[in-house]
């Protein structure tokens, strides 16, 4: 009785802070994520001129501009897009500039290369930004100063600009209305050439290629090459050169076969015929883009079996290209990159096994390093990477490529080995799951056969069961020193493991985090987000186009649902590997007592009860929102909510019992002209209305995010009004659920020996609805989503965890500070202030000890998942989104362990001490009482 009420009490403790200085960056991981790199806008770039090193500079495939530091991999900086960016994704940087320029949509902005600070901004309104280019040379003079940019524009005023680059301001512009489709901007020491596809009226697409004044914009010359046999669309193009000493035109046929390469501004075209030993399937054209550097490229040649390539020079003089040299053909999946130093140009060959470093003069090997093997790694090819070489006394010294590696990691490697990797295939997460570790699936399956067998055979059984586990002894053994040193020092227990395996506290515990191009990964939260495994989806369902796969877990395995296919996908949860269906044990959706449960889902824009598993055309209820409304989201209680008392006890020690109904779904519905949000709160069995309240004046092009747990449910909108009597603002509204207004009172039903799910009011009518306490607030942000922490016994006090995307922010609200019951306009009497209550204050502010993720940055965080640990004070936290982020929390202190502070050394010192003494003490006190009978 003492411990319950001692645990009682640490759960009614008012937390101070939602992470101690000493638990930030061991507790919590984030993995700032930037997307996948894109091939033709990411470079090595020194931040300004006078810099000795360079920096690692890309644009992802989601549009978002980071920086990385070639050295440990660490984030530099970064800016996300914003939600409605669309187009492509451009960045571009001059030679020994302090600036780079992106183009996304129909914006241009200019970044500090250094601290990523705007410098200028430009809006192309109408228009988008088709190409991206830095005009490095004016007349054959190079720009000492901010080089200006040369943007391509497509859609509502077609042509190309030139922007100052020191203020973005457009110095010229030249429009387009031939009505052609616009490619691409190239620029050379002198000429300014626009890149276009005219499409004839016998089909094919013809390049016009037009030559622009750099100084002035207007037009030199226009002239069509003659390609409509070969190129059907933009993938038949392979190269529009810009910023070389000879700007290059170069495609192929749709039978990859023939390659045609032109010297942009001369009509001459060279063709050349593609090696034809395998089927090539992919022509990769590398150039370098350095007005000073030699006019080398190298074309790439990938087929099924393996990869080659052929390098080129052009005259300059004579307007020739030709072959110089070949490279042989490798197997296996590989790629080349190309860097230059000075005006030299060298490729760079990469593969799984080795690395291979070439001129552009001659084949002569340079340098060659093998590819040291990696557990991140394995399995997996590279799919393309830019390169920097050292080149010294005819050898290269050393290499180092950041490659993208078709597993979704970006690496650096330095020689052969790996420096760092950044998992960035996780920045297109859009489901996940918790999923329990083998050791704890394996033991559940095993009670869970115990318990369906009779006396004598479960606990043969279990005697079975503990043979085999003295298989694990001799190891158990032999850990204990290792675990009795580690705790001496203070060393967490976590920090020490290296594989999946369960620990004291409950805190490895393995999340399955599914990508929306079928990606799918399990990553270890108690080893700082480590990915486990990491497996492709495409490779089980090839011809699946994945748009956004579920991911739900079972006991062992994870299924995984998407509507590019029918069905599921059964992955076991520890190996990655696909199950069978025959595998699979899948209980039947049954009640307690034999009865198909209830489901529901939103069908034709109405939810709908059916009994049973899969829907059928006689749903058991519908609800159908009022005229005009449209339902938007639903929210559902937890399965695992686990409630450790079943009222709320006051200070008078009364009783107000909570209505814990595990059917609750919250429904909100919108209502778009009237600028109206509703939410309804149904019993999801019966299907029965048991509250609803509306709200005027709301931004429906927000979100509505909400929540249930336990007694309570919770949601947030933006307030829009345009009358003068509520101002624009934040909402976050909480109610609570009562079985009756009275304490001590159980309401209508508590008399009753039982009840229907089905048909909860069918003798009662309305009364048997709960009694609701709700409350609104003023909060500072807009919150995106919601939830609440999750511990085994529900013991501890829960958190309202919400996301902040305007400051990259996870917050968890103390129950407490959002409880309903506040008092209003007035102080709380003392039996009120013994509960926990204060004065209700309309306006909550975020407390910065309430911030979850404290310096870190959040970004794009579409979800957040809960979950229990083995401890009942502590909650496991997992956002994922653009960014992946994990913590701990301990919503009313860690009431259930030894603090970091605590002395165990010097407690096993004592304990060593007193021992020693009752061995000396004890004779004496003997022997003094032996004298003292013979005293008597």
């Amino acid at each position: 009785m003492r411990f319950n009420a001692a645990v009682a009490l640490a759960a009614c403790l008012v937390p101070a802070a939602a992470i101690f200085e000493d638990d930030a960056y061991h507790i919590d991981f984030h993995h700032a994520l930037l997307g996948l790199p894109k091939h033709d806008a990411t470079f090595f770039q020194k931040p300004y001129a006078a810099s000795k090193a360079s920096l690692l500079y890309t644009i992802s495939e989601n549009h978002t501009i980071g920086v990385i530091n070639p050295k440990d991999g660490a984030l530099v900086w970064r800016q996300a897009p914003s939600p409605n960016a669309n187009g492509k994704g451009l960045l571009r940087s001059g030679e020994e500039q302090d600036t780079v320029i992106s183009a996304i949509g129909d914006g241009i902005t200019a970044w500090s290369a250094s601290d990523g600070r705007i410098v200028w901004e430009a809006r192309m309104d109408g228009a988008v930004v088709e190409d991206l280019e830095i005009l490095e040379q004016e007349d054959g003079i190079t720009n000492a100063e901010a080089k200006d940019a040369i943007v391509l524009l497509s859609e509502g005023s077609q042509g190309v600009k030139r922007l100052d680059g020191k203020t973005g301001r457009v110095k010229w512009s030249y429009q387009d209305t031939s009505g052609d489709s616009p490619f691409q901007v190239s620029t050379s020491p002198t000429t300014i050439y626009y890149i276009s596809l005219h499409t004839p009226l016998l089909g094919g697409s013809k390049l016009k290629v037009t030559s622009l004044s750099p100084i002035t914009g207007k037009k030199i010359d226009q002239y069509t090459l003659n390609s409509d046999s070969e190129i059907q669309d933009h993938e038949h193009i392979l190269f529009a050169g810009a910023n070389t000493a000879a700007p290059l035109l170069a495609w192929t046929d749709k039978t990859n076969k023939v390659l045609k390469v032109n010297i942009i501004g001369t009509k001459a075209i060279s063709t050349f015929n593609v090696p034809s030993k395998d089927a090539v399937e992919k022509i990769i054209l590398h150039a370098p883009g350095r007005v000073n550097s030699l006019p080398h490229f190298l074309v790439e040649y990938q087929t099924k079996t393996g990869h080659s390539a052929e390098v080129y020079h052009v005259d300059l003089k004579k307007n020739i290209v030709s072959k110089a040299y070949s490279l042989p053909e490798t197997a296996g999946k590989g790629i080349f990159t190309v860097s230059t130093s000075d005006a030299n140009v060298y490729f760079t060959r990469i593969t799984t096994e080795e690395i291979v470093v070439v001129s552009s003069v001659s084949h002569g090997i340079l340098g060659r390093w093998t590819m040291k093997a990696s557990p991140t790694l394995a399995g997996s090819y590279p799919v393309h990477g830019v390169s920097e070489v050292v080149v010294k006394s005819g050898s290269a010294s050393a290499v180092r490529s950041a490659v993208l590696f078709s597993n979704g990691q970006w690496a650096l490697v330095r020689n052969g080995e790996l420096a760092w990797t950044r998992p960035e295939f996780l920045s297109g997460a859009v489901s996940a799951a918790w999923a329990e570790l083998p050791e704890e699936e394996t033991l559940a399956h095993e009670l869970e056969v115990e318990g369906h067998q009779n006396v004598v055979s479960a606990y043969l059984h279990r005697i079975q069961r503990h043979i085999r586990d003295l298989e694990h002894f001799p190891a158990w053994l032999q850990n204990i020193p290792i675990r009795v040193l580690g705790n001496l020092i203070s060393k967490s227990e976590e920090s020490a493991i290296d594989e999946i395996q369960h620990d004291t506290f409950g805190f490895h515990k393995l999340v399955i985090v599914a990508t929306k191009n079928g990606q799918l990964a399990a990553l270890d939260v108690g080893s700082r987000g480590k990915v486990v495994w990491n497996i492709d989806l495409n490779q089980f369902s090839p011809e699946t186009i994945f748009q956004g796969p579920s991911v739900k877990a079972l006991r062992g395995y994870v299924e995984i649902r998407d509507n590019g296919f029918g069905g599921s996908l059964f992955i076991n949860t520890t190996t990655g590997g696909l199950l069978s269906s025959r595998d699979i044990q899948v209980q039947p959706l049954v009640a307690p007592e034999g009865q198909n449960l209830v489901t529901f889902d939103l069908v034709n824009g109405d939810l709908k009860g059916f009994l049973g598993a899969q829907p059928s055309s006689e749903p058991v209820w519908n609800f159908n929102p009022p005229t005009g409304e449209r339902i938007v989201s639903y929210t559902t209680r937890p399965i695992k909510d686990p409630v450790a008392s079943i009222g709320t006890v006051l200070g008078d020690r009364r009783v107000l019992y909570k209505y814990l109904n595990p059917n609750l779904v919250l429904v909100t519905t919108v209502f778009d002209s009237a600028r109206t949000a509703s939410i309804y709160l149904l019993d999801s069995a019966s299907g029965q209305l048991l509250h609803t309240v509306s709200h005027n004046d709301v931004d429906i092009s927000r979100p509505i995010p909400s929540t249930i747990s336990e007694n309570w449910f919770s949601y947030s909108l933006t307030i829009d009004s345009t009358s003068s009597a509520t101002s624009r603002g934040y909402q976050l509204v909480v109610a609570e659920l009562f079985e009756s207004s009275i304490p001590d009172d159980r309401g209508p039903l508590g008399a009753s020996s039982n009840s229907s799910t089905l048909q909860p009011s069918e003798a009662l009518g309305d009364v048997t609805k709960p009694f609701v306490r709700s409350q609104s607030y003023h909060v500072p942000e807009e919150i995106s989503y919601m939830t609440v922490t999750q511990t085994k016994q529900g013991i501890t006090s829960r958190e309202l965890l919400v996301t902040l995307p305007a400051s990259n922010s996870i917050v968890g609200i103390p129950r407490h500070v959002i409880d309903p019951r506040r008092p209003v306009g007035r102080e709380p009497t003392p039996l009120e202030a013994s509960e926990g209550l204060t004065k209700y204050v309309p306006f909550i502010p975020f407390d910065p000890k309430w911030h979850l993720n404290h310096k870190y940055e959040v970004v794009g965080v579409k979800e957040v998942i809960a979950s229990e640990s083995g401890l009942e004070s502590t909650s496991l936290v997992f956002a994922y989104g653009l960014d992946i982020f994990g913590t701990r929390v301990a919503p009313s202190f860690t009431f259930d362990v030894l603090g970091k502070g605590f002395n165990k050394v010097q407690m096993l010192l004592t304990v060593v001490a007193l021992f020693i003494g009752v061995l000396f003490v004890a004779p004496l006190v003997k022997r003094k009482q032996i004298n003292a009978l013979w005293t008597i």
